[in-house]
């Protein structure tokens, strides 16, 4: 699994978004492979603001892949909204158990 996702261009924005996986999830995490992993779409007032920043969110996936529950541990509210929005559309392979991993977003207009 890649730990790194770099340069997509949305409406004429950069965003870069970079998944950060905890040393004591990592193991965890190599078993769940991702189905579905969409980049959140960078906020329209967001862009005019010219705002940037880095969301940052734990979550639990639950064994059938869908995530179970999100925790925000930081990040602009606009740029979070994106984020949760989001991941509700990310999906991983079902598993036996589940798998609590820490996501990291970057915006950067």
């Amino acid at each position: 699994m890649r730990n790194e996702r770099k340069g997509r261009i949305l409406g004429g924005a950069l965003l870069a978004m970079t998944l950060s996986l905890g040393p004591a999830n990592l193991q965890a995490q190599e078993g769940r492979k991702v189905l579905s992993n969409p980049v959140p779409a960078y906020p329209e007032v967001a862009r005019r603001m010219r705002l940037s920043g880095v969301v940052k969110v734990q979550v639990v996936i639950g064994a059938d892949g869908r995530i179970k529950e999100k925790n925000v541990i930081g990040g602009h509210p606009i740029l979070v909204s994106a984020v949760e929005d989001t991941l509700k559309n990310w999906k991983y392979a079902p598993a036996s158990g589940e798998t609590t991993t820490q996501l990291e977003f970057n915006f950067h207009p």
